[in-house]
């Protein structure tokens, strides 16, 4: 007797192959990927009058579909409420602060483009104070070792700041799983922030194009009281 098939393991690359094809006419890979979708149930074959295979979604691929939605919007949800609460931190450290930059950086005699979560300066009109610091802000241990495999990522944000940091969601990884360059902070479940190890600092000149960059972006709006007096109708001034 012929023993039973365990049921494939799904992973990314599955569920992203199951969305194109919710999305698309249906048209077949037929590649092992496929095999492995419609193994467990979740497509299935259609043939048309012309006798033309295509690929549908089945009902058990839309609850996976649902399934992984559900998923990836708390994720989001959390990792925006973390990329908030460090913005507001920063604020309060007397910084300015952008949340979801788009900035360029030479590394290796390459430009590349970078999104650091979380970019603040400190709030003064002198060049060399300014201390630019990048934030990472992970919440979900397999995002943070997607990130840890993208050397280049990680060596444009230390060309654009003079400390770079990685926060993370308590208990998804430990300081050491972080290279040396980078301080890792730890965001508490009952709240606050723990460093886990000091990032390395050094001086550093925000050069022309990160001016420009900054310049077209709006920082976060800064959330301080005193603030309403200014254009008030019945300001005491």
């Amino acid at each position: 007797m012929a023993a039973a098939l365990l049921p494939p393991t799904l992973r990314t690359p599955h569920h992203r192959r199951l969305r194109e094809i919710y999305r698309s006419a249906g048209w077949p890979c037929h590649d092992m990927l496929e095999v492995e979708l419609l193994a467990a149930g979740l497509l299935e074959r259609v043939h048309d009058d012309r006798g033309r295979e295509t690929l549908r979604v089945t009902d058990a691929g839309i609850q996976v579909l649902a399934h992984t939605l559900q998923k990836n919007r708390a994720a989001r949800d959390a990792h925006e409420a973390l990329v908030a609460r460090v913005a507001a931190e920063m604020q309060r450290a007397g910084r300015i602060a952008w949340r979801g930059l788009s900035l360029r950086a030479k590394v290796e005699e390459r430009w590349c483009i970078a999104m650091p979560d979380v970019f603040s300066v400190r709030h003064t009109t002198v060049e060399d104070y300014l201390e630019p610091v990048v934030h990472e802000i992970k919440v979900r241990r397999a995002d943070l070792l997607s990130d840890l495999r993208h050397e280049a990522k990680r060596l444009a944000y230390l060309e654009m700041s003079s400390q770079c940091w990685y926060v993370l969601r308590e208990g998804i990884a430990d300081a050491d799983e972080i290279p040396p360059p980078f301080g890792v902070l730890v965001a508490l479940e009952a709240g606050g922030f723990e460093v886990a190890r000091p990032a390395a600092r050094r001086a550093l000149r925000p050069p022309f194009h990160l001016w420009m960059a900054l310049a077209r972006a709006t920082p976060e709006p800064m959330d301080d009281p005193a603030q309403g007096w200014l254009g008030a109708d019945d300001s005491p001034c």
